[in-house]
This record gives structure tokens, C-alpha cells and sequence, in this order.
């Protein structure tokens, strides 16, 4: 994605801006539903959020629903995005259709998002985290649930990934030690 190229000139005061995001009632004119699905959407802010790009919303502030409103507010999605550290996340791996972006944060925790960009759903046991720079014991966490989901011994564990087509499993990895 081009997101990838830009990358290493984010930093704090300078990001990348993908543009708008398209979730709620959008349109000017012929106001309508967003035409993504509600799996898409969580895709479309988990990458936003973890490219620390501008969560600039497009949508009609007086016709929010609860689906939409809590897209908006999760606060964990959301300090991801605004870290401090400032970095974007990359791509380090795709595996088919499913694209698994990360992102260092401030605290030394990693965001992973496990972004199934397929149209079939993704389910595998996931054991390839040297390549996402992660290793040793880690609480995983699920941001959109905001809870803790798994322990994992990364040098002999897997992390069950059960992903809808057009999807995302967003997760925070942080170091048990």
C-alpha cells in the first residue's frame, strides 16, 4: 500500500493523511448510510489508526448511531493512532490476502492489525512473530473488545486468528517479562 512508502516521515507534527474516514451517514447533498460493511469499518479505522493518520470523520454528527459512535470513541483504538512516539505502522508480512501491519508504541508494546483485505474469511494459527519484531511472553489485547485475549510464549505458542473477509483483528502485544 502506499501508506508503507510514506512511512518513515511520520513523526510527531508530520503525518501521513490517507483521507477521510467514511463510517456513519456520509454524503453531501444525498446523505446515505456508509456503503461499507460493519466488518470494513473496523478495518478502515484499525488502519487509520495504526498509520497515526489524521481520524478526520466525514460523517453527519447529529445522525450518529451506536455502531458508528463507538467506532469513534474506543478509547484504545484511539491512543494507538495518537501515540506518542509518533511512529506508522508498515506491513512486515502478508500471507495471501491477509496483511499484518505494525506499529511501535511508546511503552515498548507493539499494534499488530491482522487486515484480511480477502474475500473469504482468514483462520489459522498465526506463529511467525520474529517477523513482526515480536518475541518472549506477551499479553495480547484486543483493542476493539478492550481485553486481554491470550498469553503467548512467541518462541512456541500461536495466536488463533479467526478474521472475516474485509476484516481485522487488531491486537496490542506488551512484553510480560
Amino acid at each position: 500500500m502506499a501508506q508503507d512508502k510514506t512511512a518513515p516521515y511520520a513523526k510527531p507534527g508530520n503525518w501521513n493523511d490517507p483521507d477521510m474516514l467514511v463510517v456513519g451517514v456520509v454524503g453531501w447533498g444525498n446523505p446515505h448510510q456508509s456503503r461499507l460493511k460493519p466488518d470494513e469499518q473496523y478495518l478502515h479505522i484499525s488502519l487509520w489508526s495504526i498509520f497515526s493518520a489524521p481520524l478526520l470523520i466525514g460523517c453527519d454528527l447529529e445522525k450518529l448511531d451506536d455502531f458508528t459512535l463507538n467506532l469513534l470513541t474506543n478509547d484504545e483504538v484511539i491512543a494507538v493512532n495518537q501515540d506518542a512516539l509518533g511512529k506508522q505502522g508498515v506491513c512486515l508480512q502478508t500471507i495471501g490476502e491477509l496483511r499484518i501491519y505494525v506499529k511501535e508504541l511508546e511503552d515498548g508494546g507493539k499494534a499488530v492489525a491482522f487486515a484480511n483485505f480477502g474475500r473469504e474469511k482468514v483462520k489459522l494459527p498465526y506463529k511467525d512473530f520474529k517477523k513482526l519484531g515480536i518475541s518472549g511472553t506477551q499479553s495480547v489485547r484486543d483493542l476493539w473488545r478492550q481485553k486481554n485475549i491470550a498469553e503467548i510464549n512467541t518462541d512456541k505458542g500461536s495466536l488463533s486468528l479467526d478474521i472475516p473477509a474485509h476484516g481485522v483483528a487488531y491486537y496490542k502485544f506488551i512484553s510480560s517479562k
